[in-house]
């Protein structure tokens, strides 16, 4: 994807990353650097609720923004080592001076690369591999493809998980789903909107995710109380939906 013009703006106590005047790619609570602020951001987080504790060992993030996640695994999962590819260089020096994205080469690696490209090269797998890239005008691009959810499949360990954040509202999102279920020989799963239009899609191959009612309150009790992310809200969503199946959650 092509490099962007990037503006930094605040606004009622949150500074925010645009790649255009109206796409926020990346906010910052000013007084809760390390939170996240966007409702998409918790979603993509949801992960958590899916694999037992520890985990992950090893997260995968395709695009820094405004380090958002990168930032709340670095402080409040800190056994995680994390690996973050960036295409733009400049989203790096932003995200350092203005969104206090920490500098930790031992846990936080920043690779400067085409993300999809770093994908289908042969290398490490990872626990949680996040897919959060966009160009200034909310495409994808190569970053939702049926290869590159492929390469993100054999990038995974036996207990990864890859989630995407998808837009919900565009014209593709049913096309980008059938890709990813494709991808994983349907064992994907969607999550409801969150407030924003953002959707965000998790998929694994390796072992089982099969968690009732009960586990799922129990692991976003739990995770409130050790790192202040409150998932409890995205359960209901997921009853409403009709994603629990019998009251339980299936993948």
């Amino acid at each position: 994807m092509a490099k962007n013009s990037i503006e930094v703006s605040e606004a009622g106590g949150v500074r925010y990353l645009h790649f255009s005047v109206d796409w926020v790619q990346g906010a910052m609570r000013i007084q809760r650097p390390n939170a996240l602020e966007l409702p998409y951001t918790r979603d993509m987080m949801a992960g958590l609720l899916l694999r037992e504790a520890p985990w992950p060992k090893t997260a995968l993030l395709i695009g820094l923004g405004a380090g958002s996640l990168a930032k709340f695994i670095y402080h409040k999962l800190p056994a995680t080592l994390i690996t973050v590819v960036e295409i733009d260089p400049q989203v790096e020096i932003i995200a350092r001076l203005h969104f206090r994205l920490p500098h930790d080469p031992m846990r936080l690696r920043i690779i400067i690369a085409d993300g999809a490209q770093y994908m289908l090269e042969d290398g490490k797998k990872f626990d949680y591999i996040l897919v959060d890239g966009f160009d200034k005008n909310g495409r994808a691009g190569v970053l939702d493809t049926l290869p590159f959810y492929q390469a993100c499949r054999a990038r995974l360990t036996e207990n990864g998980l890859m989630a995407v954040n998808l837009l919900g509202r565009s014209r593709g999102f049913q096309a980008s789903t059938e890709r990813i279920t494709k991808a994983f020989d349907g064992r994907s799963l969607v999550f409801p909107s969150c407030s924003s239009g953002n959707i965000i899609a998790f998929a694994t191959d390796g072992a089982a995710v099969d968690l009732s009612l009960d586990d799922l309150i129990a692991r976003a009790n739990h995770f409130n109380k050790e790192t202040g992310l409150n998932l409890t809200p995205t359960i209901p969503r997921l009853q409403t939906t009709g994603t629990l199946v019998q009251e339980r959650l299936l993948i």
